[in-house]
């Protein structure tokens, strides 16, 4: 499948060839915490098979494993693009929130479940704004 994605304020921009069938979710403590969420969906795909325009800047994490990953993201907005190996990258975990097609991307696996959020089954349950909270209820 092809995809196109961009940070937010536009300066970086990709297009990839995926797999959609290789798209994960990951619950880690790690990736809650760079990502400001409670998970982070990604999609990894061969270094070679995405087209970059842009230069995005690098923070290399490491794990308790002692793993070591970059992270990569805008210099402008901060928005976060892709995970990589630290050095001699072969494999770009993008993420799904700067791709375009994200709604079609449904994760078909998720990892550290261990440290998934509780509450996020009962999300379904809580009332619901199609828009912003001023909006009327779904």
């Amino acid at each position: 499948m092809q995809i196109t994605g961009q940070c937010h304020c536009g300066r970086i921009r990709f297009t990839a060839l995926i797999d959609p069938t290789r798209v994960f979710a990951c619950h880690c403590a790690d990736c809650q915490t760079i990502s400001g969420g409670p998970f982070r969906a990604v999609v990894p795909v061969p270094a070679a098979q995405v087209q970059m325009e842009g230069s995005p800047k690098h923070y290399v994490k490491v794990a308790a494993s002692g793993n070591r990953r970059a992270q990569a993201f805008c210099p402008d907005c901060g928005t976060q693009l892709y995970a990589t190996e630290a050095e001699g990258p072969q494999v770009l975990n993008i993420r799904l929130g700067c791709v375009a097609e994200r709604a079609q991307l449904a994760p078909v696996v998720q990892v550290w479940q261990q440290s998934a959020m509780p509450w996020l089954h009962e999300l379904d349950g809580v009332p619901a704004h199609l828009r912003g909270r001023d909006s009327p209820l779904a």
